[in-house]
């Protein structure tokens, strides 16, 4: 059995592994992890319900050919950024070659036209998700189905994010309703969703609240993949790493960040920060010189309340 799918992203030579593990495009790597663990235990030869030789066949193909490269390409992080970055650039020369999207499913047509674009998106795969591989021999409509929400998803996204100039409406005959559904066509109002940079950032945010650093730089570090000119990323990642004291590093980034934004608040004050904290360096290793002793008890004020101004505390 061939495992070609020509519905939705697949369409336009791109593989769509969200689609194949039905998961949302900005989901996390924890969420694809149980994805994968759920499908792979209904698909494996040691656990999977076929009755019929031809059934666990398909069954291991589908896993082998499609699932497990799909899960190794999102669960790694070098291989999930790059391939972020081509998904990205698919959704914007489909946008700015105002390419005329044909959708045939009710799923992908609702995307195209909804206001709550975000929620009715993760209620759509969440929904898919339940019965995707239930029948095997309807995973590959399935999973064309799925990639065809994506696509819309994406292509609005992009939208919302990057405008294309002068946008050329086309008119759609008030009378055909039989006529296939167009992105171009059906351009909802703008709506307030983020694109999937803002999503990096935002867990970016929650993760540094948490203090959980190193999740924090992960979001980060993959949102600058997609746009490496982002004051906001580069102010954020700058907080994490004079979080974890690598004052170097801070520093860069929250110099690059002024170059982008010189009016970037958290850089700002994060280049305060690190100021004071290398003033307060300096200061005692001229004492410890002037004593003789390596002891420095001022440096015990480095600590959280440096950070208070720039995550909602009270400035001083």
């Amino acid at each position: 059995m061939s495992l070609k799918i020509d519905r939705g992203l697949f369409k336009y030579d791109f593989t769509d592994y969200h689609a194949i593990l039905c998961v949302p495009i900005n989901a996390d790597v924890k969420e694809i992890r149980k994805r994968y663990l759920k499908i792979a235990r209904r698909l494996h030869p040691d656990s999977c319900t076929a009755t019929s030789n031809a059934e666990k066949q398909l069954a291991s193909d589908l896993l082998s050919k499609l699932v497990n490269p799909a899960y190794e390409r999102l669960s790694q992080e070098k291989n999930r950024a790059e391939y972020m970055l081509v998904l990205l650039q698919t959704g914007k020369r489909l946008l700015q070659e105002s390419t005329s999207i044909d959708l045939t499913s009710d799923v992908a047509k609702q995307l195209a036209q909804t206001s709550h674009l975000e929620q009715a998106y993760k209620s759509a795969i969440a929904l898919l998700a339940e019965t995707q591989y239930d029948s095997l021999d309807n995973v590959l409509q399935t999973i064309g189905l799925i990639s065809e929400a994506n696509l819309v998803y994406l292509v609005r996204n992009v939208a919302v994010s990057k405008p294309v100039a002068n946008p050329t409406p086309t008119p759609t005959p008030a009378t055909n309703t039989a006529t296939p559904s167009k992105v171009n066509q059906t351009t909802a109002p703008p709506v307030k969703e983020d694109s999937m940079v803002a999503q990096y950032i935002r867990r970016s945010q929650d993760l540094l609240a948490k203090n959980q650093l190193a999740q924090a730089e992960v979001e980060l570090r993959d949102a600058l993949k997609l746009e490496p000119n982002n004051s906001r990323c580069h102010s954020l990642i700058a907080m994490v790493y004079l979080k974890q004291n690598q004052i170097k590093m801070a520093k860069v980034h929250f110099h690059r960040a002024l170059q982008l934004d010189p009016q970037d608040e958290i850089a700002l004050e994060g280049q305060h920060t690190i100021e004071k904290i290398l003033g307060q360096k300096s200061a005692s290793s001229k004492s410890a010189a002037k004593s003789g002793t390596g002891t420095n008890k001022a440096g015990k004020s480095h600590g959280g309340g440096l950070f208070g101004g720039l995550f909602g505390g009270k400035k001083k």
